[in-house]
């Protein structure tokens, strides 16, 4: 087990691992909204996450994505925290407790592998949650801890 942080690019994120394998990783806001364009994701993660800034007049040119087979393995998750505060709760690949932090208003957190579970520690908190589909039910889809 071991928690890494990660400099990229001036940025500072904190990653979470099971030995080698990346679990998790938490881009507090102040790294999370930097002016530009800023991707947090690596190449081959099922779910990519970047951020933008930018300022009034700025054109970004239209685009299509191309259909591309991909086949998912595994269930990846991004959190937005928009107010309010969490405790995330990281588990390695054998179900075991590997790291616990808070994440508040603006954090970003990445979820690539293992277990994860969260307690929220304020009144009128507001997470909003993507991760990749289709959804095949929470039988299917996952196994609690």
């Amino acid at each position: 087990m071991s928690n890494d942080v990660l400099y990229k690019e001036n940025m500072m994120i904190k990653e979470y691992k099971d030995d080698e394998q990346l679990l998790a990783r938490h881009i507090p806001a102040a790294e999370a909204w930097k002016d530009g364009l800023n991707f947090f994701s690596q190449d081959q993660e099922y779910v990519q996450v970047g951020s933008w800034g930018y300022d009034k007049g700025t054109a970004l040119k239209p685009h299509v994505h191309n259909h591309v087979p991909r086949e998912v393995m595994v269930t990846q998750e991004v959190l937005y925290v928009r107010c309010g505060a969490i405790k995330a709760r990281i588990f390695g690949l054998q179900d075991q407790p590997v790291a616990e932090f808070n994440a508040s208003e603006g954090d970003v957190v990445i979820l690539l592998r293992g277990g994860h579970g969260y307690d929220i520690i304020e009144d009128g908190t507001q997470v909003l949650e993507i991760k990749n589909g289709p959804y095949l039910g929470a039988e299917v889809d996952r196994r609690r801890i």
